[in-house]
């Protein structure tokens, strides 16, 4: 994932005036008062405050921690109000991160579980309809989700341009089917970006380099930012799946080789280097999660025998090595890593119908 400062997305400074309290003359950057003390902004955190509470009161994490964010924006750093908000935002961050923490509100949350118990009595039939509904539903958001991003002008006419620079390469229908697969991997990282209530653009397509999002918001620590990071090789997992599913219906070899190469450009992207997804996650490893995951790497190496594996688990075993003896550890992240790479791995290793080798 590349990440670049939006600059249209600042919302840190207030425009020029005079202090409503004092009169004092304001700085177009300035949050407080120099005359009076008085906050610059204080109509707009007042309401931002209670748009926050009446959030977290209706169990909607995602857009308590959005406000909240947005309002750490308008306070100066250093004054008891930022450090508070600060807190309160570190806080939601973790819980939003616990299971079943991400319902639309609570009192449907409520009536979701109420639903699963009736269901229960119905046997296994019931239950099984129950999930399917389920599925069908998620999917369908996940697609509204997908759909929206197009929307978008830039991401839309930049993916033409990729699509059409890969196609004098590899003909239409493999240029298209990788340039979806990027972009649903781009898609996973704005995807987590909101969960936390952090503001980022649709991807921008740069043909040959990838995909780029914008972020108008700060990460707040590394255990956020290398989730954020790991969700794109997620999602990415999620559409190299689903064309190696749709090869069957349609028996086609070009949807296989699309699942094969989408999934091989997730496993690039875990290399622990730089802006990559593997480096954002190898920052909330400890020292022993780092060989972990090393480990992990070096063994698909030897199941696979893949070049690109053996460089990965070097390059990974040179950051367990460098990585501070003190550095606290995230063992949700390590988790999702190791299953990344054993799931990419596996399917980056499926041949192609008609070709020889992998």
């Amino acid at each position: 994932m590349s990440e670049l400062p939006d600059e249209s997305g600042a919302t840190r400074g207030g425009g020029s005036g005079r202090c409503v309290e004092c009169g004092t003359e304001l700085a177009p950057a300035i949050l407080l008062c120099p005359q009076c003390g008085r906050l610059v902004h204080s109509e707009r955190l007042a309401e931002l405050h209670a748009l926050a509470q009446a959030a977290e009161e209706a169990g909607q994490l995602t857009e308590a921690l959005t406000e909240r964010r947005t309002m750490v924006e308008l306070l100066p750093r250093g004054s008891k109000q930022h450090a508070a908000i600060v807190a309160k935002i570190e806080q939601l961050a973790v819980d939003v991160r616990k299971p079943g923490a991400q319902s639309p509100d609570r009192a449907k949350k409520e009536s979701t579980e109420a639903s699963r118990s009736k269901l229960a009595g119905l046997g296994v039939i019931g239950l099984a309809i129950w999930k399917l509904k389920f599925i069908v539903g998620f999917a369908a958001t996940k697609a509204k989700f997908l759909l929206l991003g197009l929307s978008k002008a830039s991401t839309f006419f930049s993916m033409l341009l990729s699509v059409g620079a890969y196609w004098a390469l590899w003909g239409w229908q493999f240029a298209l089917g990788l340039v979806l697969s990027i972009y649903v991997h781009e898609m996973g990282h704005v995807s987590s970006l909101r969960r936390y209530g952090i503001h980022a653009s649709a991807p921008m397509f740069i043909p040959g380099l990838g995909a780029m999002i914008r972020l108008k918001q700060g990460l707040p620590d590394v255990g956020t930012d290398a989730r954020v990071g790991l969700a794109g090789p997620w999602w990415g997992l999620g559409a190299a799946l689903a064309s190696y599913g749709l090869s069957f219906a349609f028996d086609s070899p070009m949807l296989v080789a699309i699942a094969k190469v989408g999934a091989w450009i997730n496993v690039f992207n875990l290399m622990p280097i730089w802006q990559l997804d593997g480096g954002r996650a190898f920052r909330a490893l400890d020292r022993r999660q780092s060989w972990l995951a090393a480990g992990a790497l070096g063994g698909a190496w030897f199941f696979s025998t893949e070049g690109l594996l053996f460089l990965i688990a070097i390059v990974a075993a040179f950051r367990a090595v460098t990585t501070p003896k003190h550095q606290k550890g995230d063992r949700g992240v390590l988790i999702s890593y190791v299953i990344l790479v054993a799931a990419l791995t596996a399917l980056a290793s499926i041949p192609v119908p008609g070709m020889t080798g992998k």
